[in-house]
């Protein structure tokens, strides 16, 4: 049975949060001279003398708007990173408790666990890149408090069963956190109307793909009040800026324009894994429901060096497990993806010209 109570550490339900200036402070007023900020102004076009709003209530309800929930459950990071961090700092007792994690799959989640002293537990993907319930089932005690499936997967770009996925929140007593990064690109639905359902669903997921604002570090969670009221006790009082907040709202105004790249995208997708499957240094390519592809090669090491000598630069993933012989290759623009074919196509002909050499 799950119980957030018996999850959070000890010493972050004894921890009395930060209180800045403006959570004191009720109504409306014209002068402000209770958080020793600079009055004069900002030596900018824009003022920025004034510290942002702590909870960043208006974008989230303008996210709240888009996504259809509730602005209550949803926590805002400095990116998804600060989101995993504080989800280890809230959790997660170091030395003690353990988190599995489910390679190959995004790096950080490993950092985060190490800078927060967590132990580690890894159930690798099975072969098709797809959850080992069983193992999972085993590596599973007392102890453990997180588990960690992205999903679309990065490197690998497919999405995780939905049932897999749903086998463990029935079951498991701890988190489950999702991460969604690439979900607008995939044919599966989010899990975030999953939430009401299932009290131990933390569904990660950024402005900073489809969106196209990674410029920004803007991620979000969404989970129950009780888990977002958690997070925000731990977060620092005033994670995303004043400039920020106000250019993500500008952009959450442009949804149209972020679906027509998002279909653009996986036109472009499916277009460039026809055409590079074509070539005799491509092995295999690997389904992907992301923004990128994992292309198995003839040798990775030489076309990634090869690639950065044209001025082009992909992700050299062949030192991951299960992923050998692979770059990962980012979806880019027409004439981007063009460019790419065309260097691969020299690639092939500088090796058979080497050969016969």
């Amino acid at each position: 049975m799950f119980n957030l109570d018996t999850l959070v550490r000890e010493n972050i339900k004894k921890l009395v949060p930060y209180s800045t200036a403006r959570d004191e402070f009720k109504g409306e007023a014209s002068i402000f001279l209770d958080a020793n900020e600079n009055n004069f102004g900002s030596p900018l076009p824009v003022n920025y003398n004034r510290y942002p709003d702590p909870m960043q209530w208006q974008l989230k309800y303008k996210i709240a708007d888009i996504k259809g929930v509730p602005p209550q459950n949803i926590f805002i990071g400095h990116g998804s990173d600060e989101a995993i961090d504080v989800l280890y700092r809230s959790f997660v007792n170091p030395g003690v408790d353990n988190v599995i994690l489910c390679p190959p799959t995004y790096g950080m989640y490993e950092v985060s666990a190490h800078i927060n002293d967590a132990v580690i537990r890894k159930v690798t993907l099975t072969e098709d890149f797809q959850l080992d319930i069983p193992a999972l089932q085993q590596a599973i005690d007392a102890n453990t408090k997180l588990i960690f499936i992205c999903s679309p997967n990065n490197p690998t770009g497919n999405s995780i069963n939905r049932s897999d996925i749903e086998l463990l929140l029935n079951n498991f007593d701890g988190i489950v956190v999702i991460d969604e990064a690439y979900i607008n690109f995939s044919r599966q639905k989010t899990f975030i109307q999953e939430l009401t359902d299932y009290p131990n669903l933390v569904v990660m997921q950024t402005l900073s793909k489809a969106w196209g604002l990674a410029g920004l570090r803007i991620g979000m969670a969404f989970a129950s009040e009780d888990i977002v009221n958690t997070l925000n006790k731990v977060k620092p009082p005033y994670n995303i800026s004043q400039a920020t907040n106000e250019l993500a709202l500008q952009a959450l105004e442009n949804v149209h324009q972020v679906n027509e790249w998002i279909r653009e995208i996986v036109i472009e997708r499916d277009l460039l894994s026809a055409a590079l499957i074509q070539l005799p240094e491509v092995l295999h390519i690997y389904p992907s429901d992301a923004s990128f592809i994992l292309v198995k090669t003839t040798d990775a090491k030489g076309i990634y060096n090869y690639l950065v000598e044209q001025g082009i630069v992909v992700r050299d993933r062949s030192k991951v497990e299960l992923c050998m012989g692979c770059l990962r290759i980012t979806i880019g623009t027409p004439a981007e993806n063009l460019r790419l074919l065309e260097v691969l196509k020299s690639f092939n002909l500088k090796t058979a010209t080497t050969a016969s050499a």
